[in-house]
């Protein structure tokens, strides 16, 4: 908590959008790190579980900011908001949680980059924005480039990948609902939230898979928590303060984090086929975010 408060009186002289883009490249580093530690324990562990003690360990990060809250914070909470949010991130938490137990690091986070693709697919559905042919086709090209890393038909279709595709769009929409619900509440705030309604939805599934962890796998655990905490700390400071459409190219240096730390840790040299997608992914989210920008400034649909 003290070190995002510096962080951020480090980066005041800076406009809104390069803090917020500052911000996501920071929560980037940090996830990276975040997934080796799940790679690791994840061996061990059964996912579920993993995703279970991730976010309930998490919740001893969030109490500090759980008793600065009140009784204003708690009534201008719209809690049915948070507790979808909760739940369907919970979903695309168990889907990410035993994709990175079964393909390489570089891989899911490749995969995990259409989330941009299909945030313009629902801007269109729940936020009733237009969306006009070129992003149609910009939002096609991007699941092309999904389809590229993972070629079905071409190569045995692994689990792990469907069910990134599955986690991709279910993050989407809990960005976009970030989004909304940073209008009129703290970040930290969205975050403690998220923490308690993900914990909730998925302690019931943790519970049939459940072991208990040595000591070793409870410090990588409370390590993983408290990075995960960070992390999402970052990126919702720079959604609150950024346009979403500014952030979304930065978010492609985390495959370069997660493609090092794959082969340096766990000796993960990625496909070309990895590399390919990405590019075209990549491509189709920047043309989609230059749009975004260039509709905004002249007002445009």
């Amino acid at each position: 908590m003290h070190s995002t408060w510096r962080i951020t009186r480090l980066l005041s002289s800076f406009s809104p959008n390069i803090q917020g883009m500052l911000w996501m490249a920071l929560a980037g580093l940090i996830f990276a790190s975040f997934m080796a530690i799940v790679r690791h324990v994840g061996s061990t562990l059964d996912p579920i579980q993993v995703a279970f003690l991730r976010y309930g360990l998490g919740l001893v990060f969030m109490l500090p900011f759980f008793l600065r809250l009140n009784i204003a914070d708690f009534q201008s909470a719209r809690f049915g908001l948070h507790a979808i949010r909760g739940v369907l991130h919970a979903g695309g938490v168990m889907c990410w949680f035993y994709a990175m137990s079964r393909i390489p690091i570089a891989e899911v986070t490749a995969i995990g980059f259409t989330a941009p693709v299909f945030a313009t697919i629902g801007a269109a559905l729940f936020l009733g924005e237009k969306v006009r042919l070129r992003r149609i086709l910009a939002v096609f090209i991007g699941l092309l480039g999904a389809l590229i890393i993972i070629r079905p038909g071409i190569v045995t279709l692994e689990l792990g990948a469907l069910l990134m595709l599955i986690a991709a769009p279910l993050f989407a929409i809990s960005d976009l609902m970030s989004k909304i619900l940073t209008r009129k509440e703290t970040g930290p705030a969205l975050v403690a939230y998220l923490s308690v309604f993900v914990t909730l939805t998925i302690m019931i599934p943790a519970l049939f898979v459940w072991r208990e962890p040595s000591l070793e796998e409870w410090l990588w655990m409370g390590l993983t928590a408290g990075l995960a905490t960070l992390g999402h700390l970052c990126m919702v400071q720079g959604l609150k303060i950024a346009e979403v459409s500014a952030l979304q190219p930065v978010k492609f240096l985390q495959l370069f984090w997660a493609a090092l730390i794959g082969f340096l840790i766990f000796a993960e040299v990625p496909e070309i086929w990895t590399w390919i997608g990405s590019a075209v992914i990549v491509g189709s989210t920047t043309y989609i975010a230059h749009r975004e920008r260039k509709a905004r400034s002249k007002n445009l649909p």
